[in-house]
C-alpha cells in the first residue's frame, strides 16, 4: 500500500523561514531509517505558498490565483511518499518522526492513502490499465 504523509504549513514556513540544522540534522537520520526500513518512495519540502499559484476549473475557463494562500493550517510544506502494508504502520511511522515544525513547535503531518488500480474497479478498462502501466513506465524514464 502506499501512502502520502502531508506535512501542514506553519506560520514560520509559510514566512519562508528555514528549518535549523538541529531539525535538518534530526530529519535527515529518519530519512535514513526510512530508506534503511524500504518505505520511502519520494519526498521533498515545498516553498511557501507565496511562491504558488492556484488553478481553478470552471468548465473551459481556467483561472489563476497567485499565492500567498490564506488558512496557513490547510497548506502543505512538504511529504513523503511511502510503500508500507498497512496504515497502521505508516502511523507507527509518523510517531517516530521529529515534529516537523520543530524546537518544540505544534506541528501536523496527514497520512492518506495512495490510490491503486484496484481501487478503479470495472471502469478501469485494461486499455486504460495498459495506458497507465506506459505512462508510469515513462515517467520513471524521465527521473
Amino acid at each position: 500500500m502506499r501512502f502520502m504523509i502531508l506535512v501542514k504549513a506553519t506560520k514560520d514556513s509559510e514566512a519562508g523561514a528555514m528549518p535549523s540544522e538541529q531539525l535538518l540534522t534530526e530529519m535527515g537520520k529518519y530519512n535514513e531509517e526510512l530508506v534503511k526500513a524500504g518505505i520511502l518512495l519520494a519526498g521533498e519540502g515545498l516553498h511557501p505558498s507565496s511562491k504558488g499559484t492556484r488553478v481553478t476549473f470552471s468548465g473551459t475557463t481556467r483561472t489563476l490565483i497567485d499565492g500567498p494562500f490564506a488558512e496557513t493550517k490547510e497548506l502543505i510544506a512538504g511529504y513523503w511518499l511511502w510503500q508500507v502494508k498497512s496504515k497502521d504502520e505508516a502511523i507507527a511511522w509518523v510517531k517516530r518522526c521529529p515534529s516537523p515544525a520543530g524546537d518544540g513547535k505544534e506541528g501536523e503531518i496527514e497520512i492518506r492513502q495512495v490510490f491503486s488500480p484496484e481501487d478503479f474497479g470495472a471502469e478501469f478498462t485494461p486499455e486504460l490499465r495498459k495506458q497507465e502501466e506506459r505512462v508510469r513506465a515513462q515517467a520513471a524514464h524521465n527521473k
